[in-house]
């Protein structure tokens, strides 16, 4: 065959390739996405904002709180669990609408609450969050387990200076800087393998995955797990706990998704139920 009609040839199949997945994309409802441009830094908590997110999981109404979460299974007494705040507050951010849409300049993820990690005097470990409501940091929420401050920690040591994150659909930890997303937990390593993966394939994974659930998007409109929220993970264990003296309020529908099987949420009418077992 002539070059030149081969190369004619060669054009007509890479034309018709695109076509085809233009329309598999078409039918998924998914815009392609381009090369976009480097996600901006989540913004960040101030100095003051995590000393009075701290000073909140401290207070004597939290840890009374506290005392009461840690016995609730009779592992130990109200009056001997002795909890305590061990280490530094640190911010918990969440996968970013904005980035699965593909928006460019978007961080990864946005800021969701602050989380400090409890300790009981029997080993117990709890995560307290803490969120700005009516212009205070109060204590929102108590989850079991030190997962918020334990990734924190781990993604700094893989990534130092990333933004560590959680992926709530999957109920995956990950942390991010410049074009590197490396696993910090087993569902990431599932999502994006051992070695991690570059920023551009990670969005182009939660863009296919997530693209067509995100706010005002027809999943959303139906009310289907909320649109872009946690799917669900099964029944949730249940029962009463009273929320300490001047407790806000419970998490946002958006903010209790994100950080999967709530343990206790603070305020009125508060409810305990243990982090979800079952991970999908």
């Amino acid at each position: 065959m002539p070059r030149q009609a081969a190369r004619r040839q060669h054009s007509r199949r890479n034309a018709a390739r695109a076509v085809a997945a233009g329309a598999v994309t078409a039918a998924l409802g998914l815009a392609p996405l381009a090369h976009a441009a480097a996600p901006a830094p989540p913004a960040a908590p101030t100095a003051a904002g995590v000393s009075a997110a701290h000073d909140a999981a401290a207070s004597s109404a939290t840890l009374g709180t506290l005392s009461r979460f840690f016995a609730r299974d009779g592992a130990v007494a109200a009056a001997k669990a002795q909890p305590r705040i061990e280490g530094a507050t640190v911010p918990v951010y969440t996968l970013s609408p904005e980035f699965v849409a593909g928006k460019d300049g978007a961080p990864v993820a946005t800021l969701d609450f602050l989380a400090s990690k409890a300790v009981s005097a029997d080993g117990q470990k709890a995560s307290v969050w803490t969120a700005r409501t009516g212009g205070d940091w109060k204590v929102v929420n108590i989850a079991t387990g030190d997962d918020e401050t334990r990734y924190a920690a781990e993604g700094q040591q893989k990534l130092g200076g990333g933004t560590v994150f959680r992926e709530p659909q999957i109920d995956a930890w990950y942390v991010q800087r410049g074009d590197r997303v490396l696993p910090l937990d087993d569902d990431a390593v599932r999502a994006v393998g051992a070695q991690g993966t570059t920023l551009d394939a990670y969005r182009a994974r939660v863009h296919k995955a997530y693209g067509d659930k995100l706010p005002g998007s027809a999943y959303a409109k139906k009310g289907q797990a909320g649109g872009y929220g946690q799917e669900s993970g099964g029944a949730a264990e249940q029962q009463a706990a009273p929320a300490p003296q001047g407790g806000s309020g419970p998490l946002s529908t958006t903010s209790a998704a994100a950080a999967g099987g709530t343990a206790l949420l603070l305020g009125a009418g508060a409810v305990v139920a243990r982090r979800r077992l079952r991970r999908r």
